[in-house]
Parts: structure tokens; sequence; C-alpha cells
């Protein structure tokens, strides 16, 4: 009689035989449940079962779930490429959002007919249900197996290294190969170094598709050889993935970049530099409208504002920390006079030495400091995208010194401030994520980021909006709370971000008078609401596809003559919608009437007043809406008073 474990499943406990595998403990069938998750560690359903071991299922259809069909096909992805190009050397092949991919080294780049012929032998690999199995290796066992993979061979080297990308290669302790087997005879079809887990087989790969190839740098640097990456997306379903790939089409039309140009809004000129964009003259109105709108509502909120230079000598960011934690993301110095100058990549330093300049009162606090201030980060080239990553950016910063006892109320009342805000712009589908201390990378003591992290969580769960975890993913100074918004399409990005920060105040020895007249350490609050103008200008353009709401539109109205008669009558409703604070333009071009409307739909003007002898006769427009539909015989008081009331209210039409 075999032996009996006790098992933890479904929160229940249950008695299997020894020898039990994960799958069929669950009774799982290799396409709803594809992998499993046991002592909290997602493992193969081929894992057996230990006494005591808590077991769960992994669903295709959840975010764990489809990065493991997602990692199983970029394993599909280099069997096909290797049988095709027989002379390729693997890279990494780890999953993404959305999708995965895999590097390989390759004596010519991939061609878009070479990606069709490698996604047709995928099909027949998934088709043909080859097994997924996993066996554990020694390093010299690694080694001897992979001696035709250089890069394999590094990365055994590397056991246990830092980069992200690697950990679906090559895990901390045990080295493990999958072997791919053909189903009927148990032959080897292929294998790779690889941590696991994967899905049963080829055939609980539901669906995938090939994007894109390109030039990628073996991890990530520049000194290294480029190899060729080939980008997939998979899904636990084709209609999922038909709906993500309905959602790139769409992304397409929205791209900022090509409606910048279309709607003459900003550009990136090559004298200037990657990264750096000028806003032309309708997009300069749109980023003045956002920026007054949101000094309005800061003055309303109590914010005081400053304004600082944009270099600084090196000893500010030695105080800092930025020179040790954040020296790569900084432009190279400057030799001035003897003395080193950075570009600030950072603020908030220079508000501490506000802070700073004279003796401050607890009667002070909160000291909300706020500035539209520009700086400078080296991004790498490979990054740099439109609006959305420049090395030439400006936040809207704000940073609030408070007392230990104040910090709480603050937190909240600024999270709430942030997301009115932001509803304001259109912006409504929130989720928040909170990240910690990186283990490796953080100043000041466990027990301060301990308190810093349980108070924002706590700040942030009281908004009954769902709370993401990001481990290691704050500031080396302080933990913090990012909003995520989901746009029109459903893509997310992250926007502000509120960081409750105990230690650059310890090291700018920031003090205040408290009301007991000892001195004591203010608590300081880095806020960015739109992160930065350029990133929140690009996703308001993907958000709107260019059509952005009457409050923000560059051209609030296009009058639109009949005839040349009639354009002194539109000019003259011009004049008042001007003096009612409206952005109006009358078309004069010679262009025929049909050919107007049209040039002003193409600019996506909210609204279009045209005038004929008729109207003019009765003192009135034909209204004329962005989305075709027209009012006609509409008084001009009365179109003014529906234009302004659009206006001041914020809608979209």
């Amino acid at each position: 009689m075999s032996a009996e474990l006790r098992i933890t499943l479904a929160g229940a406990e249950r008695v299997v035989a020894a020898g039990t595998t994960a799958g069929d403990a669950l009774e799982a069938d290799g396409r709803t449940v594809i992998a499993a998750r046991v002592n909290g560690e997602a493992r193969d359903l081929a894992h057996e079962v230990a006494e005591g071991d808590v077991v769960e299922p992994i669903e295709v259809s959840s975010d764990e779930g489809r990065a493991i069909v997602r990692h199983s096909t970029a394993h599909v992805m280099a069997q096909a490429v290797q049988e095709l190009f027989p002379g390729a050397k693997l890279g990494i092949g780890p999953p993404v959002d959305n999708g995965f991919y895999y590097d390989f080294d390759v004596e010519q780049a991939f061609h878009p007919d070479d990606l069709k012929r490698v996604e047709k032998r995928m099909r027949d690999i998934v088709k043909q249900g080859q097994l997924f199995s996993r066996r554990a290796v020694s390093d010299d066992e690694a080694r001897e197996e992979l001696a035709g993979e250089p890069y394999k061979l590094e990365l055994i080297g590397l056991k246990g290294g830092s980069l992200e990308e690697e950990s679906v290669e090559v895990g901390a302790g045990q080295l493990t190969i999958y072997d791919n087997l053909d189903p009927k005879t148990g032959e080897l079809c292929w294998k790779d170094l690889c941590r696991g887990p994967h899905v049963p087989s080829t055939r609980s790969i539901p669906a995938f598709k090939l994007m894109r190839s390109g030039g990628a740098y073996w991890r990530g640097s520049e000194k290294n050889p480029q190899l060729q990456r080939i980008y997939g997306t998979a899904w636990e379903s084709r209609d999922k993935q038909d709906a993500y790939l309905k959602m790139l089409e769409e992304a397409e039309k929205r791209d900022h970049r090509k409606l910048g140009a279309e709607l003459d809004l900003f550009s990136f000129p090559d004298e200037l530099g990657s990264g750096l964009a000028v806003f032309h003259p309708k997009g300069g109105v749109i980023r003045r409208v956002m920026e007054d709108y949101s000094r309005r509502r800061h003055e309303e909120a109590g914010y005081e504002f400053v304004n600082t230079p944009h270099i600084t000598k090196e000893k500010l960011y030695q105080v800092s920390g930025h020179l040790d934690w954040y020296r790569d993301g900084m432009f190279p110095p400057m030799e001035l006079e003897g003395a080193r100058y950075y570009l600030k990549p950072m603020n908030c330093p220079m508000h501490n030495l506000i802070f700073r300049a004279r003796g401050r009162s607890y009667r002070e606090l909160p000291l909300r400091l706020f500035e539209f201030g520009t700086v400078y980060r080296y991004e790498k080239s490979g990054v740099v995208h439109g609006l959305t990553r420049v090395r030439g950016l400006t936040q809207d910063d704000a940073h609030i010194y408070c007392t230990r006892e104040e910090m709480r109320d603050e937190l909240t009342s600024l999270l709430r401030f942030v997301l009115d805000l932001l509803r304001d712009y259109g912006l409504e589908d929130f989720y928040l994520e909170l990240s910690t201390k990186d283990p490796e990378k953080f100043v000041g003591s466990d027990d301060a980021w301990e308190e810093a992290t349980q108070t924002l969580r706590e700040v942030a769960e009281a908004e009954s909006l769902e709370l993401v975890l990001d481990p290691g993913g704050a500031a080396f100074y302080g933990p913090k709370i990012s909003v995520q918004v989901r746009d029109a399409i459903g893509r997310t990005w992250q926007m502000s971000t509120i960081q409750l920060d105990f230690n650059l105040p310890e090291l700018f020895e920031l003090e205040y008078q408290a009301a007991d007249g000892t001195r004591k350490q203010p608590v300081m609050i880095h806020r960015a609401l739109f992160g930065s103008i350029e990133r929140f200008f690009g996703v308001m353009v993907e958000h709107y596809a260019g059509a952005f709401p009457p409050w923000l539109a560059p051209v609030q109205v296009a009058g639109i003559p009949i005839a040349d008669a009639h354009i002194p009558y539109l000019q003259d409703v011009a004049k008042k919608l001007r003096e009612r604070g409206i952005r109006v333009e009358v078309d004069t071009a010679d262009d025929r009437m049909q050919k107007k409307i049209r040039n002003a739909q193409k600019s996506k003007v909210p609204f279009m007043l045209l005038a004929g002898d008729d109207d003019i006769a009765n003192g009135a427009v034909s209204f004329r809406y962005r989305n075709g539909e027209q009012k006609n015989g509409v008084s001009v008081e009365e179109a003014i008073a529906e234009i302004v009331n659009a206006v001041e209210r914020r809608v979209q039409v």
C-alpha cells in the first residue's frame, strides 16, 4: 500500500497518495488550469506534492497564467527559429506585458517573411502537442549540454544574478532544463535552460501571434553584441487576442507622435537632440490651459509657488544622494570656474534649500511648495519615445513639509486632491500602486521605511480603489503611491506619484521649531500630479485621439462663411466670443465651404459656426458639432451661451 500525504487544497485538508502531482490533486485539464501554486511558488502541473503542501490552481486567464503561457510560447518560438535557422544562438526569452520576446544571435536580421515562416512552424509544434518536461542539472552538466550556446553559458555563470529578464532563465540555487518531448515517442525535440514553470503541453497554448523584430543589445548593454529580438503576443483565447489586436489598431490611430504632427502640436527637431520637444502654437495653447488650470487649483489648495534654476553645483546632489543612486540617469557634468555643475534631474533638493533658507515654525506647517520645474534625465536612446519618454521634461512638482502628527491627514487630502484634478482632465478609471523599498537601494532606517510604507498603505486603502503592490519599486529615499490610469481604450498609464520621505529632511538637516520650543525634523512629501507635463500631454492626445474637450482644444470654434461676403459677420461673432474668453478662428481662405468644414473636422475643432444670407438676416448661425450634427437658425446669443457653458463645465462633445 502506497504512503499517504496530507495537503491543503482549496482551503481544506486532503489525503493523497505519495507521488501525486499538483495536476492530479487539482484535477487540472491543462487548458483552464495550466500550472499550480505550491506553498506560494508557481510550479508545473507535473510537480509532485509533499507532506503539508498548500496547493492552489493557476488559471490560464489569470495574470500569472498568461505569463506562463507567454513564456512557454517564447520557448516554442525559439525552437522554431533554431529549426529554420540552424546557426541561431539563444539569448533570453521572458514574458512581458501583453506578450513575450526572445533574443537570437543570427547572421542576418530577420525579415517579415522570416517571421511568417517561424509562426507557421510554431503552429505545427503547438499542434503536435510536445510535452514540457523539467529536469534538474548541475552547473557542469548544464555547461556540457549547452556547450554550443555561448549566451546560455554566460547566464550559468550569472546564476542568481540580478537582471529581471534572466530570472526566467536562471534562478538562484539548482539549475533546470526544460525538454520539449514528442508526445508519441518521448524523443527529445528541443531543450532550453529555464527556471519555469511551463504549460504541460504545447497544445495548452490557445492563441499567439508574432508581431515584429528588431535589434537589442545582449543584457541591455551597448558594449555587448547586438542580437535580433522577435516580439510576440499570446493569450488565453482567440477572442482575447483579437480584442488585444483591435486595441493595438486603435492605439496606432491614436499615436500621439502621428497626431502631434497632423494637428501641428509639437515636434522633435534633429538639431535639438533626441527626446527634446518643442511645442508649436496650438500645442502651446493646450499646455498653457493645462498649466493655468492646475495653477488655479493649487492656489485654491494653499500651495505657494517657487522657482529654481536648471543647473546646480555637484555638492547639492551629493548631499541628496542622487549622485550615488541616480548618476546613470543624469547628464554628464560641466566644468565651470573650477566647479562641477549638473543639469538638475530632480527639483526636491532645491526645494529643501528654500525650506532651510530661514528658521521655520510649526505655525507655517504644512508648507506646500509648488513649481513647474524643468528637469533633465539622460534616458537611453532605445527607450526615448515621443512625449511619453523624453530627456527634457517639466514636472508639476510639489513638496509638502509637515509634522509627524499632520502627515496622515495631509496624505489623505493630497491623494483626493490628485484624483479630483485628474478627473477634471477627463480621466476616471484609476487604481493605485504602492512601491516599497528596494533592499539594495535605499537610505535611512528600516523602522522609518516600515512606518512610511504602512502609512501610505492605510491612506491608499481608505480610498476604496484597487491597490497593487510594487515590491522594490520605490525611490531610494521613500515609498510611494502611484496613481495608475486606464485610458479610453483600456491601456494603463502611470500618472501622479506621492512619496513619503523621512530621509531627505535628515540629510539636509531640515528643522522647525515645535510648539514646546524644541527643534524637530519635518516629514517631506514629494508629489508630481502630471508626472511630467510632456508625458501627460502625450497621454491626453491618445486618450482623446486628438479630439480634445472644448476647454482644452487649441481652437474651440471655427467660423465658416458660405461666401466671402459673410466673413465680416462671422468676424463680429468671433469678436464677441473672444470677449468671453473663447479661442476662435474665422476661415477666410479661398476654399469652398465644404472644404473648410472638412479642414475644421480634420483639425478636430469642437464647434463650427456657419453663416450665409439667411443667418445674417436673422442674427443667427448654423451650429455644427465635431461629430457632424448640425442645428440651423441658432441665434448668435444662444450659440455663444452654449459654447461658453461647454467650456466652463469642461464637457466632452
